[in-house]
């Protein structure tokens, strides 16, 4: 079910304020950016809603502060995982940090293992009770609380100082001027539903064209950090646009002039093709074939008279031989 999830599911494109209206309405919780969960304690707390009291919340730690408790965290939801034979791999060193990118990714990914358990709604769970047993579980659902009724009490606040506003004009203006102005406001509201619906699905729409490219990228910087292409100077000069803070067209032109460089300093350490020795020449066969008529010369002249005589005698034999034959 978890081996399922691959970089390229529907999962890694749901937006920041899904994930975070998803994971507050399940544990009743007021978080305002993914990366205040990068603790664990709220991962582990998913799994134990989805998995009732597979979780031992008394080692959980919602006041975690340092990366030291943080660790103690992510061990614990590693041994839910052992348990319920989960391979997917959490990268604690990135989490810890609290990097917005790092987070959402794998918030994204428990929210589609989540889905995928029992529709991803937790019948029966209560997790202010939960998380009584926690340290600082109690401060948590206390500070979640507090934010949840002041957010409350504003709209009244609000909706009470608009309608003295309201009724102070009217009470000045006459009755037919009131009757006359109701009519355009009605008439107004369905454009501007229909503008504030157009506007949700654009920003929407760009939410996930931007998750997409920043999947692409992650690809690519992972590729990047992989131990048999880190050191290539193409590798560096890629690095070089993806870590550059402005948006700078010398960067790109940077890059391209190490891989340049890198490709000149190639061509001057070209090995130089040489000949073998071993082959010779025809120059050194003809000396060879001169040297080796000299020498046969020399040797008929240096020859005693009586030697030449047995030379010619051995011919004479070997012609009537043949003759003979």
């Amino acid at each position: 079910m978890a081996r399922n999830i691959g970089m390229m599911d529907s999962a890694y494109f749901v937006g920041r304020s899904e994930i975070l209206s998803w994971i507050n309405s399940i544990l009743h919780l007021n978080l305002s950016k993914v990366e205040e969960a990068c603790s664990g304690a709220v991962h582990c707390q998913l799994m134990d809603a989805i998995h009732p009291r597979l979780v031992p919340m008394h080692k959980v730690n919602f006041d975690a502060k340092s990366e030291y408790e943080m660790i103690q965290n992510y061990k614990v939801l590693q041994d839910v995982f052992n348990k319920l034979k989960i391979t997917k791999h959490i990268e604690v060193s990135k989490l810890v940090k609290g990097r917005p990118l790092d987070n959402l990714e794998f918030m994204q990914w428990m929210k589609r293992y989540c889905d995928s358990v029992n529709g991803g709604i937790p019948h029966g769970y209560n997790p202010l009770e939960r998380r009584e047993s926690c340290k600082g579980g109690k401060d948590a659902s206390k500070k979640s609380a507090q934010i949840q009724t002041s957010v409350k009490g504003a709209p009244r606040v609000q909706s009470n100082q608009s309608a003295r506003r309201q009724t102070e004009p009217s009470e000045k203006m006459p009755a037919h001027s009131s009757g006359a102005c109701r009519p355009s406001n009605a008439n107004k509201s369905p454009a501007y539903d229909e503008e504030i619906t157009e506007l949700k699905l654009l920003v929407d729409s760009l939410e996930k064209e931007r998750d997409f490219y920043f999947v692409k990228l992650r690809d690519i910087e992972i590729f990047c950090q992989s131990p048999g292409v880190e050191d290539l100077t193409v590798i560096k000069a890629i690095q070089k646009i993806l870590y550059a803070a402005d948006d700078d067209a010398s960067v790109v032109a940077e890059a391209q002039e190490m891989v340049s460089l890198h490709q000149k300093d190639a061509d001057l350490l070209s090995p130089i093709i040489e000949v073998s020795e071993d082959r010779p020449s025809p120059e050194s066969h003809k000396r060879k074939s001169v040297t080796n008529l000299e020498l046969d010369a020399l040797a008929n002249t240096t020859s005693s008279p009586r030697q030449r005589v047995s030379d010619a005698s051995d011919v004479r034999c070997s012609v009537s031989s043949l003759a003979s034959s």
